[in-house]
Formats: structure tokens, C-alpha cells, sequence
């Protein structure tokens, strides 16, 4: 599987991820990076308490680092939960409406997490 055949399996940009890092052999780095950062986890152990700053900060950390890397649908969800969580901002979801949030997050965060170690494993 080529690192454009990966985006595509995710719905990925990775024109975006060649705009912002320039090179595949550092696209496919950070990539492969990308499961280790567990991102999933943490936001659904934020998610479990409904710690509005922990929340933010996870949702922020995930959403950035998604979109630098053109995953555009996580970024875009994460996205949602930081902007709802924004220190200073009034909550619009419900706590069951975050709940299902961070699920629907957790299900993309996996999908692609399994397709980035597919990757991997006919890269070696």
C-alpha cells in the first residue's frame, strides 16, 4: 500500500500533509507515529469524566495534529468537541450529545489507527 493509497483508505487529504511537510518520507514518519500518540484514549478518559479542560485539551492536541497530517475527518470532529469545550465558550451539546462525540471519534481514531499498522506491516 503507497502513503496515497493509505489517505484514501481513511479519507485522508494527503495533498494537505504534501503541502504542510513537503516530503513522503517525513509524511510516512509521522504517520507511522500516529498510533503510538494515543490519542483515542485520552480523549475517551476525558470524555469519561466530562472534565471540561481536559476535554479541550485533548480534543485541541488530537485536532491538530490530524489536520497537519490531512486527516481531515478526525480533525474536523475533534475539532467540534475543542470549539465546544473552548475555555470562555457556553456548552451547545448535551453530555449525552459529547458522549457520542468521542465514540464516533474513537471508531475514526481506530479505523484509521488499523490502516496506518496495515501500512506499516507491507512497509517492513
Amino acid at each position: 500500500m503507497t502513503l496515497q493509497e493509505l489517505y484514501a483508505k481513511i479519507g485522508g487529504n494527503y495533498e494537505r500533509a504534501v503541502q504542510i511537510m513537503k516530503m513522503d518520507k517525513l509524511i510516512g514518519r509521522y504517520v507511522l507515529k500516529f498510533p503510538k500518540s494515543n490519542f483515542g484514549e485520552i480523549l475517551k478518559t476525558a470524555g469519561e469524566s466530562l472534565d471540561p479542560t481536559a476535554l479541550f485539551e485533548s480534543a485541541h492536541a488530537m485536532k491538530g495534529v490530524c489536520a497537519n497530517l490531512g486527516f481531515d475527518g478526525l480533525s474536523e470532529a475533534a475539532g467540534k468537541l475543542t470549539e465546544e469545550f473552548r475555555p470562555g465558550s457556553s456548552r451547545q451539546m448535551t453530555d449525552d450529545e459529547v458522549r457520542s462525540k468521542i465514540d464516533e471519534i474513537g471508531r475514526m481514531y481506530e479505523h484509521t489507527v488499523s490502516v496506518i499498522r496495515e501500512y506499516e506491516q507491507e512497509q517492513t
